[in-house]
């Protein structure tokens, strides 16, 4: 059933400076920096914000702290650097929802749609705040050229290439004292980037690289229900911490562990050059390293007062016996690369055509973590290793468009390839030891081949069109799960999807426009949904399905949006309605596997608005605010989950901004960003959201000072979560941290 919905290109919240409000049905036109490569003719939502905005107004140590006051937007970072657990949640879906975005880097596909959830998060690592020219988000699927994954936003990125020579250079340090349970101290990290690029004739270059050393706060903890004490006779112990899990059931927390320590190294190449004065050639190469160790913290003392990490023992007269699995170790060893080469003409005339390619690829994939207890397990022994070199991602694309006096056609063909190879072995020393038996192994492949096809019409000064389709086949092949002696292949699967989507708009008047969006999205099963599970005794498989239905969701949007003076007001109602929806939940054999849930409907406002100059010369505000109300309506595995909430998605949030400039040099800004009550579990289990695999709502506040010293010099001091405010969403998100930068241009 198609949902009419209603939408507006609004000039972006926090990019006011660099839009230039326009009274006609034209496309958005950018001025003062490098243009999105969104489609911004389309009538439907984009938001944005560019450079100085960001320099002004975020404590940024990492690419995605861009869009964390953006509408309805939210990256679950829990500490600088979170290279494995950063997701994005949007309008309509949570953060173990992450194949539900898309996220771009000069056109280079960054979202790791390997698969669906925590550990499949974008590679923002690949871009560094600094090199950021813009970033714009384009909510829903309402354009013909992203494959389904769209349903919830597109995240584009543009990073900076130079016209003449120059360089820069920064420092920056992070620090927060952190105080939950029985762990008190002070983590952070410190980061130093130079970037240095030039311009002769038709060729220019850019280098850029970044070291992070972060040193983040513990995020998992080893846990114990009162009610799975016993009277058995053990060792006694202090320090356990009295709590209540998120189903207010009481329980002991016994440590803390995943407490990362991590050295991140990246380099960023980009060559482009001007094969007439309206071809360009352009090739970028990305390299990340990262080395972490994560650790464990036991608050058990026995009666000397040394930590007690393994045995049985006792608390407040019952006893519990703790395995290796409560205090956890591991360290990685990641080496990625990334490759993207584009040839674009740009004449702007009648026709224009594009063919890109790119690669990401797992040149070293390795993780290591024993498989006995500590402290014995941190001079080494048993283990095992986890090996996903050769996993990765290609994209390939030809596109065109044709501009026949009112319309705008887009056309295309698409080919994006993800590859899956993970081979887990046992191991004599897992510090420093080669690979022994294998214990399990997981691979598979999954190539969606697409052709579309839209044309912005403008009908006249007041109206506007955009009809598109977008034709998908969609191949998975190459599955096979292991245990340590049995392989079981999967069957070979081919399919085809079609996916329309259709958007007017209309100018009432000078100061009003009103927009209808409307858009069907196909998300595939990603390769580690259909194949990374596992096989019993008897060679049956126990925990994945490789026959998962895909998602199929109709979104909407209604949008009215008033231009006013210096700035911006939207209106936006929004609606979507997904069948198949991928979640994993308890199967037949009573194991977590990831399902098909039959129909979830979500629908909600948004409320943007923005201002340069309000009140006084110097003061540029913004604020949005959204309400959602997303409920599972059928679920034929799970009946209990029918009437509940989608996990993830609180019912309101809000952000708020102003930054004021008393004189050219400095700048202040203040930021507000809130979070209503939201779930984990389909069946809404959870009602405490303040505890350690909760989520819970918050009210965060932000200040940041820029102060730019002269013309080449500028630094900068920022706290954020002024409050120190506790707040969860599963791990703990920071307490209050302070960020001081310098930068300079050389």
């Amino acid at each position: 059933r198609v949902a009419a919905a209603l939408a507006a290109t609004a000039v972006p919240l926090f990019a006011a400076a660099q839009q230039v409000a326009m009274h006609t049905l034209e496309p958005v036109t950018v001025t003062g920096g490098t243009p999105t490569s969104l489609p911004t003719q389309i009538p439907t939502t984009i938001e944005g914000i560019g450079r100085e905005q960001i320099d002004e107004q975020i404590n940024a140590t990492d690419s995605e702290d861009a869009i964390k006051y953006l509408p309805s937007l939210l990256v679950r970072k829990r500490y600088p650097g979170d290279y494995n657990h950063a997701v994005l949640s949007t309008r309509a879906s949570g953060t173990g929802n992450s194949a539900r975005s898309l996220v771009y880097a000069d056109g280079i596909l960054l979202s790791n749609l390997l698969g669906n959830g925590a550990t499949f998060a974008p590679r923002w690592m690949l871009v560094t705040p600094e090199e950021i020219e813009r970033v714009d988000v384009l909510y829903g699927p309402f354009t013909a050229a992203y494959p389904g994954n769209s349903v919830g936003a597109v995240v584009d990125f543009v990073t900076r290439m130079p016209t003449k020579f120059e360089s820069h250079a920064s420092l920056s340090s992070t620090w927060q004292p952190f105080d939950l349970y029985g762990t008190h101290g002070n983590f952070g990290a410190q980061q130093a980037s130079a970037s240095v690029g030039d311009r002769q004739g038709g060729f220019a270059w850019w280098l850029n690289v970044n070291r992070t050393q972060s040193d983040g706060q513990p995020l998992t903890f080893a846990t114990r229900l009162l009610s799975q004490g016993s009277a058995a006779a053990a060792t006694p112990v202090t320090g356990a911490v009295a709590g209540l899990n998120r189903a207010n059931q009481p329980w002991w927390i016994l440590g803390a562990g995943t407490q990362y320590r991590s050295d991140q190294d990246h380099l960023k190449a980009k060559l482009a050059y001007d094969v007439t004065p309206a071809l360009r050639a352009s090739y970028t190469f990305a390299l990340w390293r990262n080395d972490s160790q994560a650790r464990s913290q036991s608050y058990l003392r026995d009666a000397a007062g040394q930590p007690v990490y393994s045995g049985t023992v006792s608390i407040d007269g019952r006893s519990y016996t703790l395995s290796p699995s409560d205090f956890p170790s591991s360290n990685e060893s990641l080496t990625h690369t990334m490759h993207g080469l584009t040839l674009k003409s740009h004449t702007l005339g009648e026709w224009d055509w594009e063919l890109s390619a790119s690669h990401y690829g797992y040149d070293e994939d390795l993780l290591r973590a024993p498989t006995t207890a500590l402290p014995a397990a941190s001079a080494g022994g048993p283990g095992r290793i986890v090996d996903m070199h050769g996993t990765g991602w290609t994209t390939l694309a030809a596109k065109g468009i044709w501009r026949p006096r009112s319309h705008i056609v887009e056309f295309g063909l698409q080919r994006d390839a993800y590859r899956l190879r993970s081979i887990e072995n046992a191991t004599s020393d897992w510090i420093a030891g080669g690979p022994g038996a294998r214990n399990n192994a997981f691979q598979g492949d999954t190539t969606l081949t697409s052709l579309y096809a839209q044309d912005t019409w403008t009908l006249s000064r007041r109206w506007k069109t955009t009809l598109g389709l977008r034709l998908e086949q969609w191949h998975a092949f190459d599955g096979a799960t292991s245990n340590a002696t049995t392989t079981a292949a999967h069957v070979e699967r081919r399919e085809d999807y079609a996916s329309p989507k259709a958007a007017l708009s209309y100018r009432l008047n000078d100061d009003w426009v009103l927009k209808a969006s409307t858009g069907r999205a196909v998300r595939m099963p990603t390769v580690s949904e259909l194949y990374q599970g596992g096989i019993n005794a008897s060679g049956q498989l126990i925990n994945n399905d490789p026959f998962l239905r895909p998602e199929k969701s109709w979104t909407g949007e209604l949008s009215a949006v008033r231009d006013v003076n210096d700035g911006s007001l939207r209106f936006t109602a929004f609606f979507e309605r997904t069948r198949d929806a991928l979640f994993s939940q308890l199967n037949a054999a009573n194991v977590n596997t990831v399902q098909n849930v039959g129909a979830i409907r979500t629908r909600g406002f948004e409320v943007a608005w923005q201002r340069s100059d309000w009140w006084v010369k110097g003061l540029d505000a913004g604020a949005n605010l959204t309400w959602t109300d997303s409920i599972i309506t059928r679920n034929d595995a799970f009946p209990a989950s029918v009437g509940k909430r989608q996990p993830r998605v609180p019912e309101w949030r809000a952000a708020t901004v102003a930054t004021y400039r008393p004189d050219a040099r400095w700048s202040l800004t203040g930021a507000l960003r809130f979070s209503g009550k939201q779930f984990s579990t389909l069946d809404n289990s959870d009602p405490n959201g303040f505890a350690y695999q909760g989520a819970s709502r918050y009210l965060v506040a932000d200040v940041r000072a820029v102060w730019r010293v002269n013309e080449r010099v500028q630094a900068a001091f920022g706290i954020d979560n002024l409050t120190s405010q506790v707040y969860w969403n599963f791990h703990p998100y920071p307490q209050r941290s302070y960020v001081a930068e310098l930068k300079a241009d050389l």
